[in-house]
Parts: C-alpha cells; sequence; structure tokens
C-alpha cells in the first residue's frame, strides 16, 4: 500500500491510487491527489467529484453516461476535465472506489 501526506495527514491508498478509507477525503486530499493525475482542479472539477461521492454514497452505480445525464457536465466535458480515463480519474481524486464499469 502506497501512502501520501497531507496536511499532516498519512492516507492510505491502495495499489491503484485509490483511498482505502474514502472518509479521509476532503478538498485538500483531492487536491493532492488531483496533482499525480497532473490535473489543476476548477470548481466545475469539485461539482463533478461531489456528484461523484453523492452518487457513492446513495448505492447508486456510476457510469460516464451517468456523469453526463447530471447537468454538470457533458461527456465531452467530462473527458476534456479528466483526460485519458475520466470515471476512472475523477472516481480516484472523488476519493470513492473504482467503479465497476471501469478496467
Amino acid at each position: 500500500m502506497e501512502k501520501i501526506e497531507v496536511k499532516g495527514i498519512s492516507i492510505e491508498l491502495n495499489e491503484e491510487g485509490f483511498l482505502t478509507d474514502s472518509a479521509q477525503w476532503n478538498n485538500d486530499v483531492a487536491l493532492e491527489l488531483a496533482k499525480v493525475e497532473d490535473i489543476e482542479l476548477t470548481e466545475k472539477h469539485f461539482d463533478v467529484l461531489n456528484f461523484l461521492r453523492d452518487k457513492h454514497s446513495a448505492g447508486e452505480t456510476l457510469t460516464i453516461r451517468k456523469v453526463g445525464k447530471s447537468g454538470i457536465v457533458d461527456i465531452k466535458g467530462l473527458y476534456d476535465l479528466f483526460p485519458g480515463g475520466p470515471l476512472k480519474k475523477s472516481s480516484r481524486i472523488a476519493g470513492i472506489p473504482k467503479p465497476t464499469s471501469c478496467v
């Protein structure tokens, strides 16, 4: 397991870089995880991240299509915000487990 340190707190990640405890997530953790992906987070990024966290907490299955229909961002916009694997990267940065639809 890998660890990152965010403001003096040790955060454990699994072998794919996802948080092992999503309760440790906050905006600072998201910013640190986004640096690994070379993504500079904006308000729109956080809108998507919070949407993903809300849907995950509600037990909903996450898909790119569901995010595209959220009214927050369309599918093309999601790819622009999180290039090269938008649902996997956004889920990792949101501090939730990798969606089952991602390889």
